[in-house]
């Protein structure tokens, strides 16, 4: 019984202290957890690719060599498909972020964008492969 009565006390006199200097600052935002990567490994009839959350598959192109832009605007994008991030996204392990021509940002792996197929419909599709045109699957790194 005693235990509960000092336990009691203890809560009163930290609720008045609380209460005493509630113009304080709220406490700090906790901070974020580590990055979770934006792609997954998958496999398709062309071996391991990288692929969306969904299983997507994903694409990059030879002329996005700068490592810092994207070089699939306007009509490109009719059949490519920019892997978007959002806004407050940050860069994990080999995942980098590409700020597009409208400002929006996109995903790269190792510096080179990343985009889907329109020609994929389903997850483990990849038909968007296409070399002659320079656009290739994304496989993760050896």
């Amino acid at each position: 019984m005693l235990k509960l009565l000092v336990i009691a006390v203890a809560l009163m006199l930290s609720a008045g202290e609380a209460f005493a200097h509630g113009d304080e600052a709220p406490p700090p935002p906790p901070k974020k957890g580590p990055s979770i990567s934006p792609a997954q490994m998958s496999e398709t009839s062309r071996g391991t690719v990288l692929a969306d959350p969904k299983g997507m598959t994903l694409y990059y192109f030879d002329r996005d060599d700068s490592g810092n832009k994207s070089n699939c605007d306007g009509k490109c994008t009719e059949r490519w498909i920019p892997f978007t991030a959002p806004a407050d996204a940050e860069a994990t392990g080999d995942f980098t972020l590409i700020v597009r021509s409208d400002g929006s940002k996109m995903w790269a792996y190792r510096y080179r964008p990343l985009y889907f197929s329109r020609k994929d419909k389903q997850p483990g599709d990849v038909n968007g492969y296409d070399a002659s045109n320079l656009w290739h699957i994304a496989r993760p790194a050896d």
